[in-house]
């Protein structure tokens, strides 16, 4: 068992399988962001549920493990694939289109995405949800939070530059955690990799809209 956890293949297996679950939070995140357009009353009622919903409670240690998990593989990769290729990235090499500029700058990718996640949960997370999980209480009101925070120019343009990375890292991630459990023949690859990017984008314009209509102020 502890040479799986550190073979070659164990690691991109578990990156894998991580990448997996935080694409499905992907999906749950962006629906429950997608309420704060229909207003204030809405929104916080979706807030308050997940800040205190016993079952979301649990599952947010078993998120932020995904995440770590994700994220110690994919600098344990990149290291190990530096010393061992030189000036190769972590991506696994294939011709033709799946040779992408995503999957030469993956780990690039990821540190944007992670740097500004860790701006996004100290703006967010940390003043509601995390209030209720320690026992404390809420500082913000959770609608004017996002509205205070997406009608700042600097704020909702850096969130833009964060959704521009993570889809770039979702178009390779998506395919590749496919093509690491073995669906890598000719015949399904292509499929894939047109999925990831119809996947990528859905995901990209969702979370977009959001700081957009609140920057054009449109919910007024």
């Amino acid at each position: 068992m502890a040479n799986f956890f550190t073979s070659s293949i164990g690691k991109k297996l578990i990156m894998s399988i991580s990448g997996f679950f935080l694409m499905v939070f992907l999906i749950v995140h962006l629906g429950a962001n997608m309420v704060s357009l229909s207003g204030a009353e809405n929104y916080n009622a979706v807030c308050h549920f997940m800040d205190t919903n016993v079952i979301i409670q649990i599952m947010v240690p078993v998120l932020a493990l995904g995440f770590a998990i994700h994220i110690f593989y994919a600098g344990f990769l990149t290291l190990t694939n530096r010393l061992a290729r030189g000036n190769e990235r972590y991506a696994v090499r294939n011709s033709g289109k799946a040779s992408s500029w995503a999957s030469q700058n993956m780990f690039v990718l990821g540190a944007i995405v992670l740097g500004f996640l860790g701006l996004h949960l100290y703006h967010f997370w940390a003043k509601m949800q995390l209030q209720h999980f320690i026992g404390g209480t809420a500082t913000e009101n959770p609608y004017e939070l996002v509205t205070g925070l997406f009608r700042d120019p600097v704020y909702a343009v850096l969130y833009l530059v964060w959704i521009g990375a993570l889809w770039f890292h979702l178009t390779h991630g998506f395919w590749s955690a496919f093509q690491t459990i073995g669906v890598n023949n000719n015949k399904w690859l292509p499929r894939l990799q047109a999925l990831a990017k119809i996947y990528a984008t859905l995901i990209a314009l969702g979370f977009a809209i959001i700081p957009l209509f609140f920057l054009l102020g449109l919910d007024k």
